[in-house]
């Protein structure tokens, strides 16, 4: 669901980025009055695990795939504005060093991946989320997060001047429902896990994470980015899918100095090393970002 640069014409993705800048800023004043410094490796660990889910790709239909977005999971374990801005430091990572999104429609990729999934999920939370109707809220806030964010996409690119056929809407439509269904089992199973694992937590979002949960987690990120690869689908996912049935896909553009194109690193013949290696990078950054730079921003409450 990263929309590359090509896509989007100026007069969609600029107002879209300052949309996306002043929302973060506001998530980011709003994590901060929430989230302590000395908890920083938390928001490190769930963006490396969300970072490496997102490598893998499942199949959803013929021909096509999806993979977590993890808008639900991260509202569900840091809150909605921490959520949004580790959510927004992946797309950043993804975009700057794996081509996985443009860089002129990163504004775009923020605006509905980083805050508007992520509070449609907080808002069914909140909304739903009481005794036993909370598993259900979990499954259908994530779930109604990907939705959301996959018909801003679509409308994003028909404001860009790419029309969409109906047939083809409807027929995209369903394969993002049914990646939204996976969502939020996944979700749910991931949230249920982490309940058991160190009670409280997710109730919590801004709680104490016990070493065996940080290990737990970071385990099984570095799983997901190196071993994950031998089981994910090389299928395109529903909007590179969309864009080749549009007659689109050679528009796409993304950066040129981006150091692991494709999340593979060139030297190497093997597609599985080069997979894994760039995936352990990745995880490497994303985490290193996240921790750095969210202790720096979070002591600044402290001073």
């Amino acid at each position: 669901m990263h929309i590359p640069d090509g896509f989007l014409t100026a007069p969609v993705y600029l107002p879209l980025g300052a949309a996306s800048a002043a929302g973060l800023a506001l998530a980011a004043r709003q994590a901060r009055r929430e989230i302590d410094s000395d908890r920083a490796p938390l928001l490190g660990l769930m963006g490396a695990f969300i970072f490496a889910a997102q490598m893998i790709n499942f199949p959803v239909g013929p021909g096509t795939t999806g993979h977590l977005l993890g808008a639900g999971l991260l509202t569900s374990t840091l809150g909605p504005a921490a959520a949004a801005v580790v959510m927004a430091a992946i797309l950043v990572v993804q975009a700057l060093l794996f081509q996985d999104g443009g860089v002129l429609a990163l504004g775009a990729n923020v605006f509905n991946m980083a805050l508007a999934a992520t509070l449609a999920a907080h808002f069914v939370f909140k909304l739903f989320a009481r005794g036993r109707l909370r598993r259900a809220a979990i499954f259908l806030g994530s779930a109604i997060g990907v939705m959301i964010a996959a018909l801003l996409t679509i409308s994003e690119l028909r404001l860009a001047g790419i029309p969409v056929p109906g047939k083809l809407l409807g027929v995209s439509l369903v394969l993002f429902a049914a990646n939204a269904c996976l969502e939020g089992v996944i979700t749910m199973a991931a949230v249920g896990v982490l309940e058991r694992m160190n009670p409280g937590w997710v109730k919590l979002p801004a709680a104490e994470m016990t070493n065996f949960v940080a290990a737990a987690l970071g385990l099984a990120s570095l799983l997901l980015a190196t071993a994950g690869v031998w089981v994910a689908s090389s299928d395109p996912d529903g909007l590179e899918k969309l864009a080749e049935q549009l007659g689109v896909a050679e528009r796409a553009r993304n950066f040129a100095g981006a150091p692991f194109p494709d999340y593979l690193i060139a030297r190497f013949d093997s597609s599985w090393a080069s997979k894994s290696l760039a995936g352990a990078a990745g995880l490497v950054v994303v985490f290193a970002l996240l921790v750095l730079g969210g202790r720096a921003w979070l002591r600044r409450k402290d001073a």
